[in-house]
């Protein structure tokens, strides 16, 4: 998979040094992944949910919230927010118009 932005989603992942792993871990996994589905992330992100036009990936023991727009055809993911669980429950992010 070919991620989009990996520059931004580390740039606004840097204000959590908490994060700094397991984000390179998940990169690590997409950018080595040949994922068809969502079933596919779920073998390794079982907490993984697709939200509307979004998939949703719970970061270091759901503190934080990874949104990305998958498309398994072209093999591209693409980064959209990074929140903390209480910035994600407030559903802003849900105004994107791509939601």
């Amino acid at each position: 998979m070919h991620l989009i932005s990996i520059g931004k989603l580390r740039a606004e992942a840097s204000q959590y040094p908490d994060v700094s792993r397991p984000i390179q871990d998940w990169y690590n996994f997409i950018r080595k992944s040949e994922l068809t589905c969502l079933e596919d992330i779920r073998l390794v992100y079982r907490e993984a949910e697709a939200v509307g036009n979004f998939t949703v990936f719970n970061i270091k023991g759901n503190n934080y919230r990874l949104i990305v727009d998958i498309d398994y055809k072209e093999s591209v993911v693409h980064y959209k927010y990074f929140l903390t669980h209480a910035e994600y429950n407030k559903n802003r992010w849900k105004n994107d118009p791509y939601y």
